[in-house]
């Protein structure tokens, strides 16, 4: 088999597109939407990676080329998504798109080359970060068939949230409550917050294939959700909650009723989504009686010789973190969307 990697032309984007449909490890992040999102809202330029046979697509690797004050100069597989890395057809399609990588790397003059990898299957080295973890659920098309699939103390908590008269609606062009809340959590959590413009461009983008859910009582928002649909998947991306009503436990009444829903629906998974190790959406996770993952990331260091991190588990960022907590909120509002980009 003889293998010829080029790069992504828009005429392409079917054929991607429908490559990434078919294999195992596809992900949203992987469609050529993401690729526009990131594009017109950050300004990454991105370089996409096409293995071929002849004229037949045997592998996709997308990659975006970020450079800021903060990580200098990388290639990132792929920024704000918590799936990316290399989708093959064998390990020589696979270890072609790698080489092929580290090539352009070497070009471009950057740092690192990070790879977020879902699978094993998709490194041909040992993942360098052990971070994070995925969770998932299978689902039930009925009520009761999914309270047996959730651990006791969870479904207590779950029954008690039921009796509050929460409702649910779906948006899929008004981000101003999703927005509200999600901002507010970004701030809590001591992390800057996205701009509009990233929300509005995935409903745009992702049409048919992602939507916002809010959580209503008797007419006020109190938790928001936005949902990505993909094969027989609904992932749960963004979510919060109004921390001033968490005693009714908005946060878990939408999630069971996102999970019935998926069931009901046609579903067969659903898809908690990455969480890092040791925090408390961790924790929340594990208590839905779901089946956990680790995410084999890996960074490819083409200069120095430390594994970079840029997360908030960081030491170096505990002090920034705490006094953004604390900053008004217009004020996190206003400067988070400029500062999330140094951080993809």
């Amino acid at each position: 088999m003889s293998i010829r990697i080029r790069t992504f032309r828009i005429e392409d984007a079917p054929l991607w597109d429908e490559f990434v449909h078919r294999h195992p490890y596809g992900t949203p992040f992987h469609l050529t939407a993401w690729k526009h999102c990131i594009e017109n809202t950050f300004g990454f330029r991105s370089t996409y990676l096409m293995a071929m046979e002849a004229d037949i697509l045997r592998g996709v690797l997308p990659l975006f080329l970020v450079q800021n004050l903060v990580i200098k100069k990388a290639l990132i597989s792929s920024p704000f998504a918590v799936y990316g890395g290399a989708l093959a057809e064998s390990l020589e399609v696979l270890n072609a798109l790698l080489d092929y990588a580290n090539a352009l790397g070497q070009e471009l003059g950057v740092e690192y080359i990070e790879l977020r990898n879902g699978h094993a299957e998709q490194a041909t080295a040992q993942p360098n970060i052990d971070r994070y973890a995925t969770f998932t659920k299978s689902l039930s098309d009925t009520e009761s068939g999914l309270f047996e699939t959730i651990p006791k103390k969870t479904r207590n908590m779950v029954r008690k949230a039921l009796k509050t008269p929460f409702t649910t609606r779906i948006e899929n062009e008004n981000i101003e409550n999703f927005e509200r809340l999600h901002s507010r959590t970004m701030r809590r959590l001591g992390t800057p917050c996205f701009p509009k413009e990233h929300f509005r461009g995935l409903l745009r983008a992702f049409k048919g294939m992602v939507d916002i859910r809010e959580v209503l009582l008797r007419g006020r928002v109190m938790a928001v959700s936005m949902n990505f649909y993909f094969r027989e998947t609904m992932h749960t991306y963004y979510a919060a909650a109004d921390q001033e009503f968490s005693a009714l436990a908005p946060n878990t009444y939408m999630y069971f009723d996102h999970l019935l829903w998926a069931g009901q629906n046609g579903y067969k998974t659903f898809e908690f989504g990455r969480s890092k190790k040791g925090t408390g959406a961790f924790e929340f996770k594990t208590h839905w009686g779901t089946e956990m993952r680790e995410l084999p990331y890996n960074i490819v260091l083409l200069r120095g010789q430390d594994v970079p991190n840029y997360s908030p588990t960081n030491g170096k960022f505990s002090m920034a973190i705490n006094v953004w907590k604390h900053l008004p909120i217009p004020v996190t509002r206003m400067l988070g969307p400029r500062l999330i980009s140094m951080f993809p």
